[in-house]
């Protein structure tokens, strides 16, 4: 299998279901704007999402993953198939049961969550409405994420990465022809996020079917690979959740601040989950499952090789992407958001927001990448205990840059969190001798840093010829700011060209 195919096949993929998102969000503030229902639909949305990272992306994923690609490498396809039932089985009735609770305790989870919003009775009660529409895409989207899981072990890497689509092709749908037949219109969304994942999961199956592994969920608490899932999920679930716990801190901050503020970090981190998604998913995707099988085949080797290939190509694709954020954030809010309700205020607030962001892109990415060296060994507990470290320390910078920064100081502690916990996570890879860096990285960062320079004076070069932005429609804008990332890139792979890099350089291939 050559990994840089099948990296370059799910970005591609991730890269399509971005856009589309970003199609979803310049809709939804065109028709909202940042008010009262846009920061009710975010909090509504952003909770079923924090506990899919939980159930599926994140704890279940951990832990879920290796032992999964241990089972098809040492006993064979059948045992998996078996393995499948039983771990399906158990995910299914804990979600079910989660999703019960989640509809029943909406109004108390709302107040927990956004205790700002209480004082303001409508705000309060369209939230909690909100949930409980949402609040079953927990159970649709986890069950999609196993399958996902499932095919990616397996090397199917590009269904899973076309799967999200599915649901900003939902939302774009009832925005532009179903939300004047809500009352108040934002509960179109609510619905189409219910709908998005169901298509995602219905979706999966057939591919799941093509390669032998769609089974019929069992419940068994007596299958030993059910036991050792639940007991790498135990300190799996505490360390995702301390990370998703840092977010949903980060959302009663904001819901104390002035109102569009949850909305203004929204749009930040919509911008930032492109690169984040494309670049950082995609190798997390890919490396998860390879590290594991070349862990469990007790090639330490391969291992940091894998790794060190990992880490270059973040190096390599993150380093020009956090500098064009900051740089180019003004173009980015003003020609995808600033239109309708969403005004010159909101885009300037989001602007600062993403520019804090970005200095925290290239940590955030490295957690992506670092983590399932980790994740591959079964050991989750050294994580776990880098992400307390961590939330203790974005939690004191949060104390820190709220008043001087207010929105924007919250985004800024997050970024500088995720610096801190890639760093710490690096520390004891190397501590533990998993991980050794091949030669050449001095040179190979004295390159990307010349190449990184020549590509920000471009941009800014360019910037400050260019017209104000919000002169322009929608379309000329988005010319404008597609002129100006193709300027970006051309000067960046350009300089790399000149400097010897090739692509060649950066393939590597794995064992299936």
């Amino acid at each position: 299998m050559n990994l840089l195919k099948s990296l370059a096949a799910v970005s591609s993929l991730t890269m399509l279901s971005r856009v589309l998102g970003f199609v979803r969000d310049t809709l939804i503030a065109r028709v909202f704007g940042a008010g009262v229902a846009s920061d009710a639909f975010v909090v509504a949305f952003k909770l079923p999402n924090l506990l899919r990272r939980i159930f599926a992306e994140g704890a279940f994923s951990q832990a879920f993953v290796p032992i999964l690609a241990e089972y098809k490498t040492q006993q064979g396809e059948e045992a998996a198939r078996t393995f499948l039932a039983y771990i399906s089985g158990l995910l299914t009735l804990v979600l079910a049961l989660v999703t019960l609770l989640g509809i029943l305790a909406a109004p108390w989870i709302v107040w927990a969550s956004a205790p700002g919003f209480a004082d303001e009775a409508d705000r309060f009660a369209l939230t909690t409405d909100l949930l409980r529409i949402t609040f079953p895409y927990i159970f649709l989207i986890s069950l999609s994420s196993l399958a996902g899981a499932v095919l990616n072990t397996w090397n199917r890497f590009s269904v899973p990465a076309f799967t999200p689509t599915l649901l900003n092709l939902s939302m774009i749908v009832f925005l532009v022809f179903l939300t004047p037949y809500f009352d108040p219109p934002i509960m179109a969304l609510g619905w189409a996020v219910l709908v998005g994942g169901l298509l995602q999961l219905l979706y999966q199956l057939p591919h799941l079917k093509k390669i032998g592994m769609l089974v019929l969920p069992k419940v068994s608490f007596k299958d030993s690979g059910v036991w050792r899932v639940l007991r790498n999920m135990g300190p799996a679930i505490f360390g995702v959740s301390v990370s998703q716990f840092s977010l949903i801190i980060n959302t009663i901050f904001a819901s104390f601040l002035v109102a569009g503020s949850v909305s203004w970090m929204y749009y930040a981190d919509r911008l930032m989950e492109l690169p984040s998604g494309v670049l950082g998913v995609a190798l997390g995707t890919i490396l998860l499952p390879a590290l594991s099988k070349t862990y469990a085949d007790d090639n330490r080797e391969e291992y940091s090789q894998l790794l060190d290939w990992g880490l270059r190509l973040c190096f390599l694709l993150v380093l020009p992407c956090a500098l064009a954020l900051a740089i180019l954030a003004e173009p980015l809010t003003v020609a995808l958001f600033q239109y309708g309700k969403f005004g010159a205020h909101d885009a300037l607030m989001t602007q600062q927001a993403l520019m804090a962001y970005s200095v925290g892109l290239l940590g955030i990415i490295l957690v992506k990448i670092l983590a399932p060296g980790f994740y591959a060994q079964q050991n989750i507990r050294t994580p776990v205990k880098i992400a307390l470290v961590t939330l203790l320390a974005t939690q004191l910078m949060n104390l820190a840059f709220i008043t001087p920064l207010a929105h924007a100081g919250l985004a800024l502690a997050i970024g500088l969190g995720a610096c801190l916990n890639a760093g710490l996570l690096y520390w004891q890879l190397r501590k533990r001798d998993m991980f050794q860096p091949q030669p050449g990285w001095a040179v190979f960062l004295g390159k990307l840093l010349l190449a990184v320079a020549v590509m920000s004076l471009v941009l800014l070069a360019l910037l400050h010829v260019m017209p104000p932005w919000a002169e322009d429609g929608m379309l000329l804008r988005l010319l404008r700011l597609g002129a100006l990332v193709l300027a970006g890139v051309l000067a960046y792979f350009g300089c790399l060209l000149l400097l010897g890099f090739r692509l060649r350089d950066f393939a590597r291939r794995a064992t299936a």
